[in-house]
């Protein structure tokens, strides 16, 4: 049975799965943490990414990897970075962002350019953040990669020019993913000066060999690469809860939401991912159970022992700021307080935030793409929580799938890999392993409207 190698280099840790190229039944996985924070040096991804696929690499014919989309890995003459990257939660970009936006005519003309409306997270704006805070560093800069792109290289032969794929591409705000090509003009714009972007590889294709000869595919974003991995066909709606929280389709035409609320990104596999995401996920369980002094298990029961609206208690929780909706300058807002208020009130709130934001991002998508979506899945770490799993299906109102807890943004990269392996017309037909449907549970329907009351009230002036 031939095997093939996922690589997801994240935002946390760096993750390999071993998988059978025909079933993609994983053989075997491994993982190494990445350094803390919202700028790396990114050579720490590659130690990383030597732990993590060490003894793997070696077994398989074939390697891909997906990142974390949108990082800055700035580069110089000699191919070593001119600082640390910059990655996508890192908000010092925010003003940038705006200067952007402005500069390509307003927001739906910059949708209508880029697929999106720029945001903090967007590569360009990192570069527009060091063009006028670092002007020397700036100066320096001879090339621009992503995260994948800076881990893919290391994996290939020396002497491989570096390469991507239109989905991670499609993030930067200097790529048109309807004609798969570059825009160097707003790469300059953004930068001060152009610099050398990599190849961009056509979805399925091999890119490049590794030293010891096996196939590397060009790899993509760890949105995209998730999406590969489910695998997401037309009528899904992907809600992954991790470090960032994303609900996504995927379609087959572009779209250019002028409110910035839809990302129009590109797919791994020649088509298109809109997505919304937010900044504020799991770590607002991980923030709540640290307070409550309690572990996830006791927060989720604690949760689970209140009631429908937690005793009147609501979460606006955006603690490091927020991409969706756009408000990178906003902190965490409790409402509803008052002596009567209980330790599983509090527990119950963060769940019942955490879930309404994640239903503004579902909603915000389907009125987007203008179709009900025939089924709802939820993966991410968050959604080993039993108070998550109870109340998702009935605050996002639409019955839940749950896959199988697995590495889907790494079993994407492997998907991708076994693609490039077999140079077929298409990806292979692996099934997606599930654990559990979540039926609606009626639920009190203030609960979104107060979160969305205060949401709101919060956006005043």
């Amino acid at each position: 049975m031939p095997l093939v190698l996922g690589v997801d280099s994240s935002t946390q840790s760096t993750k390999a799965v071993l998988v059978d190229a025909d079933d993609g039944t994983v053989v075997a996985q491994q993982s190494a943490p990445h350094p803390p924070g919202t700028e790396v040096d990114p050579r720490a991804w590659l130690a990383a990414v030597d732990t993590a696929t060490a003894g793997l690499l070696e077994r398989a014919e074939a390697v891909a990897v997906a990142g974390q989309q949108h990082g800055m890995v700035a580069l110089d003459a000699d191919g070593e970075p001119v600082r640390d990257a910059l990655l996508w939660n890192d908000t010092r970009s925010a003003a940038a962002a705006v200067e952007l936006v402005a500069e390509l005519g307003g927001p739906q003309a910059c949708a209508d350019a880029l697929g999106s409306v720029l945001v903090a997270s967007f590569t360009s704006t990192k570069l527009r953040w060091l063009r006028d805070h670092a002007p020397a560093e700036a100066a320096r800069v001879r090339q621009v990669l992503l995260p994948h792109d800076y881990v893919s290289r290391h994996l290939s032969a020396p002497g491989t020019a570096p390469f991507t794929d239109r989905g991670d591409a499609s993030g930067t705000g200097y790529f048109d993913a309807r004609t798969s090509s570059w825009r160097h003009d707003l790469l300059a714009a953004a930068l001060g000066h152009d610099a050398d972007l990599p190849v961009v590889v056509a979805a399925g294709a091999a890119a490049a060999t590794t030293p010891a000869g096996q196939v590397v595919a060009g790899g993509t974003g760890d949105n995209m690469g998730a999406a590969l991995g489910m695998p997401l066909t037309a009528g899904d709606v992907l809600v992954s809860i991790g470090t960032s929280g994303v609900a996504s389709a995927v379609v087959p035409d572009p779209v250019a939401d002028g409110t910035g609320t839809v990302t129009g990104f590109a797919d791994a596999a020649g088509g298109y991912l809109p997505m919304v995401t937010t900044m504020n996920a799991a770590g607002i369980l991980d923030l709540q159970a640290r307070w409550l002094g309690v572990d996830h298990d006791e927060l989720s029961a604690l949760a689970l022992a209140s009631t429908a609206g937690a005793g009147g208690v609501t979460l606006s929780p955006y603690y490091g700021g927020e991409r969706t909706p756009n408000r990178p300058d906003a902190v965490g807002t409790w409402t509803g307080l008052t002596p009567a208020t209980t330790r599983a009130d509090l527990a119950r709130a963060a769940v019942e935030a955490l879930l309404c934001s994640l239903a503004d991002a579902v909603d915000a998508l389907v009125a987007e793409t203008g179709a009900e979506p025939r089924r709802v899945l939820m993966v991410g770490g968050a959604t080993r929580s039993e108070a998550v799993r109870a109340l998702a299906p009935a605050i996002l109102g639409r019955p839940v799938l749950l896959p199988a807890p697995g590495e889907y943004v790494a079993r994407g990269a492997a998907r991708q890999a076994a693609w490039a392996l077999s140079g077929a017309a298409g990806p292979p037909a692996w099934p997606l392993p599930t654990e559990a449907t979540l039926p609606v549970v009626p639920t009190d329907p203030s609960v979104r409207e107060r979160y969305a009351a205060l949401r709101d009230r919060l956006a005043q002036p």
